[in-house]
């Protein structure tokens, strides 16, 4: 899953593609480089961001979306919004990549009203301007199973089928990376929760603290290593700024592994029901 944010201030490429036009040429070349999905966002979720209003988000979402699906690939729409959900799925976007797993008032109807739609539910401990001032759990794993649990349960009431839905343990939003490297070893765990699991370690400050690496630029490499570890854990689908490196990771992590294990990245071709991604992400 390549990452096209839309925004002006993201953690690592704030502003490089905040342009209409650099945008939608980033969807080509994230294709090129071999990305299987385009996450596209218009909303920055870094620690202490401030949030777009709906409208603002929308303008700077939209005109994107209507280039990305003209390009033969699912299109995955990083938003908590009800109002940009409705426009982007409306336009033929496949996926609602939600932060705050459908929480917001709308936002389950939105993606249920549309039968083709998947939706990945993402656990984040408070909010992006609050997320990171004192995290804490009790037992990490546990809770973040229970809440994604709670979430997948919700969903289902709403008419959103299992075979829709990915989960995402939401590696940085609201945690240390003492919790991020629990969840990573733990990612079986919540992968027992019958759900494909979606992973955001691309260039986060943790890695950074593991590395010695402040700049997000120089965690190309710790991201890597982080990618391959969670698809050893389990993991189908790795949210990624570094597609072409990522991918030929991936080949060689495939090649040499030992013994035959699944592929994290989506297979889906144009115009397939996103749902399939918990058949089709099985393997490549």
């Amino acid at each position: 899953m390549g990452i096209v944010n839309v925004t002006p201030d993201s953690f690592s490429d704030g502003g490089q593609h905040a342009e209409v036009h650099s945008a939608q040429a980033w969807c080509d070349r994230l294709l090129e480089e071999g990305a299987d999905i385009l996450d596209i966002g218009g909303e920055s979720t870094r620690p202490g961001a401030r949030p777009p209003s709906a409208q603002e988000e929308r303008d700077r979402v939209i005109p994107v979306v209507r280039h990305a699906v003209k390009l033969g690939c699912p299109v995955s729409i990083d938003t908590s919004e009800p109002l940009v959900m409705r426009e982007a799925l409306d336009l033929g976007a496949d996926i609602i990549n939600d932060v705050r797993a459908l929480r917001r008032p709308g936002a389950l109807e939105v993606v249920a009203a549309h039968p083709r739609a998947g939706a990945c539910l993402m656990h984040m401990q408070g909010e992006p301007t609050d997320m990171q001032a004192a995290p804490h759990y009790d037992k990490v794993l546990d809770e973040v199973a229970q809440f994604l649990t709670s979430r997948r349960d919700a969903a289902q009431r709403a008419g959103i089928g299992a075979t829709r839905l990915v989960l995402d343990p939401g590696f940085g939003f609201g945690k240390t990376l003492e919790h991020n490297l629990v969840l990573t070893q733990g990612l079986g765990r919540l992968a027992d929760l019958g759900l494909p699991l979606l992973v955001g370690w691309s260039r986060k400050g943790s890695l950074a603290r593991l590395t010695g690496r402040p700049p997000a630029a120089d965690r190309v490499p710790a991201s890597l290593a982080a990618a391959l570890a969670c698809v050893a854990q389990g993991a189908r689908i790795v949210r990624v700024h570094d597609v072409a490196a990522t991918v030929d990771a991936l080949k060689v992590w495939e090649a040499m592994w030992p013994s035959p294990s699944p592929m994290p990245l989506a297979a889906l071709g144009p115009n397939d029901n996103p749902a399939a991604i918990q058949g089709q992400a099985q393997g490549i």
